[in-house]
């Protein structure tokens, strides 16, 4: 059963968004799910940190609205809100993440 995502900030802050994607582990987070094709669940991503540490970074980014996050199963899925942060603010994910796919 799938449930339905948290709601999203109506509207993206720029300070919120900087300020979230000014840390170097949720700068990564983003970039592994900017290089995704689906949805990653929370441990599947590639990184050194603590499970509690990764669930905080996780919940900044979606206050900020970077990402949304779902539960399938037993899993919390994340996905980026690329087309929401390119239509707030145009050119930021390429601005940071020069290797994005498009």
């Amino acid at each position: 059963m799938t449930s339905s995502p948290p709601q999203a900030p109506a509207r993206l802050e720029a300070t919120s968004v900087l300020r979230a994607l000014a840390d170097p582990v949720r700068l990564d987070l983003v970039r592994q799910l900017s290089q995704s094709d689906t949805a990653i669940a929370c441990g599947r991503f590639d990184t050194q940190v603590a499970k509690n540490t990764l669930s905080h970074h996780f919940k900044i980014l979606r206050e900020a609205g970077i990402i949304a996050t779902h539960r399938e199963g037993g899993q919390s899925l994340n996905v980026l809100r690329e087309d929401e942060l390119d239509a707030a603010f145009p050119g930021l994910l390429k601005a940071i993440l020069p290797n994005m796919r498009t």
